[in-house]
């Protein structure tokens, strides 16, 4: 099956795009949650605003998709001729890696607009057609009558030598031969359409892929299937025909075997390449010509060995996963080979990874495999490559290797290049260890959330979190039982909480006693920000200086030991210790890098302070 890009979509017609239109509109409503596809269409003016707000208000499942079909009807009654346009509009990448349904429409729309386009025969032709079809049918109705009357009356008599049965003579058997699928009376093949003059949509087996032209008398890989590119011959195993040994003849477009396209030059066949071999020296052990393929170095076997294994991984990869869904979205094999100047940006041991719509960060001390080493960590939980992206809903399909970026590049890249370390499989150490324990502690945090130092962590039972007893807040309880972090108190307890707009000033006077778990919560927000721990201790003892420019100093300590010791009557009191530290920092640093941090820290504060107390 072919795949239209945007360029394509301006050799089809307006009229066709539109009969496109009108046979896929019932398939486009069911999209699950179309906010987003609808939002795309009234950003490119498609939709009106009161239309939007309409379908926008609709809660229900059967009414959304109600509305997304009125939406639909309203466009091809009133937006007909901007088809291109909306088209294009839909088959934006954000848009189709957020609706399979319409990244499948995408696949389909080259052979399904040829199809569309067969006219079908008017209502005066299908007329004389069925009466054509009844009076002939009356004919032979007559005609088996008069055989039977006179089959009858031959009976009666005495039988002639004429009466014994003759056998029918049967036909003879046609020939197979490769015909094209193009019907009578249609003036072009499919292979000799503009929308195919570079790319034509090939099938072998039960595997669809897409044959670049210009690759194929190059004797270059030129068809692309999956996210992967083949030869001809590759793509023949790769569907399983490899016993036919004959690609031009499994391998068909539209039925047609590529033989038949290649002998009407539709097609330029690779070049043939004569195996040469090379003659050794005659001697009691060696009889025969030794070919140069055979005759090979060691470490080549060793790199053709390696290479054979690794397709055959990615065929099992790719036979694993399901055939509908995501090939709009992957990545083919040039773009990983690509050679980078700088891979500074790969070498700090925690790197941001993005799935579509999920991020996360990738610890790569924690990196075994794509089913081992729980190494990306979002906020919710640890994951494993592969349960990574299982976790990305818009993927039926999902491969780690691929699916899975960091700046730009798939981890297939990163493996490439030696940046993550594969695992062996009998490997026996802690993060390939199958053992309930080592699985256990790989779903929390190495270190501490709040001062980032390892040893002695107790572990949340909510959340990926762990801290030192004396790092949290409040202190962690000795024992064993049961321990839930603050930040997963606050986050349920947030959820119970009913909004009640609360302003700054209110909030500020109350008692700090009523809001001690968002002091606390506060708190180990800053120590969790302030990596380099400027702002922890007293800065007099180290900072030369600072009692000459600063009179009143304060620090994160003096803050947890303050409200330790109840020295807080209210709330704003509280945040009053933490805007002095912000404004000693702006007033000792002004715009150096610590200036730069505590601007940083200043700016999370008021964030969150307006998150917990929902002020508006």
């Amino acid at each position: 099956m072919g795949v239209i890009d945007q360029m394509e979509l301006d050799f089809l017609t307006n009229q066709q795009l539109l009969s496109f239109f009108h046979r896929k509109k019932t398939e486009i409503s069911c999209i699950e949650q179309p906010h987003i596809f609808l939002s795309q269409l009234r950003d490119y003016d498609l939709l009106p605003e009161p239309l939007f707000e309409k379908v926008k208000k609709m809660h229900k499942r059967d009414q959304k998709q109600k509305g997304v079909y009125e939406v639909l009807d309203w466009l091809e009654k009133e937006r007909s001729q901007h088809m291109h346009k909306f088209w294009r509009c839909v088959f934006k990448d954000h848009i189709v890696q957020k609706y399979p349904t319409l990244c499948l429409l995408k696949n389909q729309m080259p052979d399904a607009v040829i199809s569309f386009s067969e006219e079908p025969p008017d209502a005066e032709t299908l007329t004389k057609e069925s009466e054509g079809i009844m009076k002939k049918a009356k004919q032979r109705k007559n005609t088996r009558k008069r055989n039977r009357d006179g089959k009858s009356s031959e009976d009666s008599g005495d039988p002639g030598p004429s009466s014994a049965s003759t056998p029918t003579r049967k036909k003879p058997a046609k020939k197979p031969s490769f015909s094209s699928p193009v019907k009578k009376g249609d003036n072009q093949e499919i292979w000799m359409f503009p929308i195919y003059k570079t790319q034509l949509p090939v099938k072998c087996g039960d595997k669809e892929g897409t044959l670049y032209r210009d690759k194929l008398p190059k004797g270059e890989k030129c068809i692309l299937a999956r996210g992967l590119w083949f030869s001809p011959s590759e793509f023949e195993k790769f569907a399983g025909k490899e016993k036919s040994k004959n690609w031009k003849v499994s391998i068909r477009c539209r039925d047609t075997p590529l033989k038949k396209l290649i002998e009407e030059n539709h097609l330029q066949c690779p070049p043939m390449e004569r195996r040469k071999r090379k003659c050794v020296q005659k001697n009691k052990t060696k009889l025969f010509c030794i070919s140069s393929s055979e005759s090979s170095s060691p470490n080549s076997e060793t790199t053709a060995s390696s290479e054979e294994e690794s397709d055959a991984e990615d065929f099992q990869e790719e036979s694993r996963s399901s055939g509908g869904g995501s090939q709009i979205r992957s990545r083919v094999g040039d773009e990983e080979e690509d050679e980078m100047a700088d891979l500074t940006v790969f070498q700090a041991p925690a790197l941001p990874v993005t799935c579509v719509s999920l991020t996360g960060t990738l610890y790569k001390d924690r990196f075994a495999t794509g089913r081992r080493g729980k190494s990306i960590r979002t906020e919710v939980r640890w994951f494993t490559p592969e349960e990574f992206v299982k976790e990305e809903p818009t993927l039926t399909d999902g491969l780690w290797k691929r699916d899975i970026l960091c700046h730009g590049k798939t981890l297939n890249f990163l493996c490439k290049k030696k940046i993550l370390q594969i695992h062996s499989l009998l490997c026996e150490c802690v993060k390939c260890s199958p053992g309930p324990k080592d699985l256990m502690d790989q779903n929390n945090d190495d270190v501490c959330y709040a001062c980032r130092c390892g040893q002695d962590l107790s572990c949340c039972d909510e959340c990926p979190r762990a801290f030192h007893s004396d790092c949290h807040l409040p202190a962690v309880p000795e024992g064993s039982g049961k321990w839930i972090c603050t930040y997963c108190v606050l986050k349920t307890s947030q959820q119970w909480r009913v909004s009640s707009n609360m302003t700054e000033q209110e909030a500020f006077d109350a008692p700090v006693s009523q809001y001690i778990l968002q002091c606390h919560y506060l708190l180990l927000c800053m120590y969790k920000e302030d990596i380099q721990r400027v702002f922890v201790e007293d800065p007099r003892p180290n900072v030369d200086r600072y009692s000459e420019f600063i009179s009143q100093p304060m620090w994160l300590d003096r803050i947890k030991s303050k409200l330790e010791d109840n020295k807080y009557l209210k709330f704003g009191e509280f945040v009053s210790d933490f805007r002095l530290i912000f404004s000693n920092c702006e007033k000792f640093n002004q715009d150096n890098e610590f200036g730069q941090l505590g601007a940083k820290l200043k700016e999370i504060f008021e964030e969150e302070i307006q998150k917990i107390f929902f002020i508006q």
